[in-house]
């Protein structure tokens, strides 16, 4: 009879405990949206706040392990990002810049202008004219020069992995600083931003390099702190532009696993506000691109995450965040491109199945995508983009060419998609 009150108390301890330890993750969990929502960024459906358990999991044990290491440790449990965030400073610029207050009000109103779909496959034209501008080329040329001549004056955690930090510029503004586990993270961050600018999709923050010496003006005031985070001197590390009040982004229901995708012919798509429309078009941009880059580490992750976490759709995308205007922002793309084809084994089956899950498209998107893949000479534009406009493209490096064959190879298959939606819709 001891016995068997003695095994009844410790059933009942270990019950108690586990539920102490539920709730005190979900009060974690809450508090780590909490503070990603005050203080900014740092098919098939697909989010930036999954627990650390299951991100762990999944993807993010290939960005903290060397390259050799990788393949043997998915679904191994690593503490690989570290999202606190510092608040964002008063006056930071809102990426919103380029859109006006009419623009705006005509965002909230029911569709009247018509059909949301031209040409069979196409994003209409009045919507496309709503869409905001986004990061132009001449602000991220401004801002390029500034970030490579301006005085760091403080680092500080954030922007995503442990081995990332927050810089502080002396007239206060803020950028992203990545230092890879390897050259792959970088190099990946680098050249997806200059893939995006060849493809006209301006979602994406303005990216600069700066090579880290100790001695230089640019770093001087930081020098201890660079010692202390065991950052190599002369190592090539990219700067983003900081941006605040950024909130996270569901995966809106046509892209969820139970819908048909986001086509033409899907029902309803004529009864919904120009919000909620521009916030598909831009979506189907990021698919595309997360396609030919091959990034894991944002809408396919997800989908991977579904065999143990059937609700992962219902919360925030990994690595995309959303202005107060409902502009979406693609941030921490570090897993693209040459990380992303490293592992594209891996990945590849659920690359295609986000890909398939869209049929509708930008004009200006596929009319790029159709060049690249006319001419083939992806490689050269986007060597020569790369290295017009980044001082240290040298130092860096680019693409090997086995690489450089995959990004056309991916072209010519996005192209052929895009052919293939045509032919199954297309009314011209």
């Amino acid at each position: 009879m001891r016995a068997l009150s003695a095994n009844l108390f410790a059933l009942l301890l270990m019950c108690a405990l586990a539920s102490v330890f539920y709730v005190w993750s979900a009060l974690e969990s809450r508090l780590e949206r909490h503070k990603r929502r005050f203080s900014g960024p740092g098919g098939g459906s697909f989010r930036q706040g999954l627990s650390e358990d299951l991100s762990a999991k999944t993807f993010r044990a290939l960005l903290a392990v060397p390259a050799a290491q990788r393949p043997h440790f998915l679904g191994a449990r690593f503490k690989a990002r570290n999202l606190t965030e510092p608040a964002a400073p008063a006056g930071s610029r809102d990426y919103r810049v380029n859109e006006d207050n009419k623009r705006s009000g005509r965002r909230a109103e029911p569709v009247k202008l018509g059909s949301p779909v031209a040409g069979g496959v196409f994003w209409s034209d009045w919507l496309e004219d709503l869409l905001p501008v986004g990061f132009t080329e001449e602000y991220a040329q401004n801002w390029r020069q500034k970030a490579r001549t301006s005085r760091v004056v403080k680092l500080e955690p954030g922007c995503g992995r442990i081995s990332n930090q927050v810089a502080t510029f002396a007239d206060g503004t803020k950028a992203c600083v990545r230092y890879g586990i390897n050259a792959d993270q970088v190099q990946g961050e680098t050249l997806t931003y200059y893939l995006a600018s060849l493809l006209g999709i301006p979602n994406l923050p303005p990216l600069a390099l700066s090579q880290l010496h100790g001695d230089s003006e640019q770093w001087a005031a930081v020098r201890t702190r660079i010692s202390g985070l065991q950052w190599s001197d002369g190592a090539v590390v990219s700067l983003t532009e900081w941006i605040s009040n950024l909130t996270g982004v569901v995966t809106p229901a046509p892209l969820r696993q139970e819908s048909s995708g986001l086509h033409p012919a899907l029902e309803g798509l004529g009864n919904r506000t120009a919000a909620e429309l521009l916030e598909l078009v831009q979506w189907t941009d990021l698919i595309l691109f997360d396609y030919l880059t091959a990034n894991f580490d944002r809408l396919v992750s997800n989908l991977f995450s579904l065999q143990w976490d059937s609700r992962v759709m219902e919360r925030d995308t990994n690595n995309l965040l959303r202005t107060p205007g409902g502009d979406l922002v693609f941030i921490d793309n570090e897993a693209g491109l040459v990380h992303g084809f490293r592992v594209l084994s891996m990945w590849e089956k659920y690359h295609s199945s986000v890909l398939s899950s869209v049929c509708l498209f930008r004009r200006g998107t596929t009319q790029r995508v159709a060049e690249l893949h006319r001419r083939r000479d992806s490689r050269r534009r986007l060597l020569g983009l790369y290295t017009d406009r980044e001082p240290l493209s040298q130092e860096l490096g680019f693409l090997s060419d086995e690489h450089a064959g995959l990004l056309q190879d991916r072209i010519d298959r996005l192209y052929k998609h895009i052919v293939h939606c045509k032919g199954k819709y297309s009314q011209e």
